[in-house]
């Protein structure tokens, strides 16, 4: 049966910025590749190498273990790895690589200051929506 594709997480749907060089440089100067093991790794350049233009690929695990030189345990630690640190999204089979620039993050950047707070104390869905509208809190 064939897989239908779809959008597994739209509001991350993945553009190619102006600095792109094939794998976007902000995985190293944002960080993130220290935060993954060398299979996990693996297994992002995997994927950016074959998703499509919205970041999706459908790749069996037996096609990815064969490929990558991996077991099932390894690939399964990779994409858990991988779907935490917020570089993937992943429903059986579909794979999205996700856009670096992650509004969650920016939601909690811009909540307000609580007294004694770090300044990324949850916000409430209202004041979410108020701020990716752009309009004031």
């Amino acid at each position: 049966m064939p897989t239908t594709k779809r959008i597994l997480c739209p509001e991350r749907l993945r553009r190619i910025p102006k600095a792109f060089s094939w794998v976007d440089h902000r995985l190293v100067r944002e960080g993130h590749i220290s935060r993954c093991s060398h299979e996990a790794l693996a297994l992002y350049l995997f994927l950016v190498t074959v998703a499509d233009a919205e970041g999706l690929s459908y790749y069996s695990d037996p096609a990815v273990e064969r490929l990558l030189d991996m077991n099932e345990s390894t690939l399964a630690s990779a994409r858990r790895i991988l779907c935490r640190v917020g570089l993937v999204a992943y429903s059986n089979p579909l794979y999205q690589v996700l856009s670096l620039d992650d509004p969650a993050a920016g939601l909690l950047a811009r909540s307000p200051r609580k007294r004694g707070g770090t300044g990324t104390e949850a916000i409430s869905i209202g004041d979410a929506l108020v701020q990716i509208m752009g309009g004031a809190q």
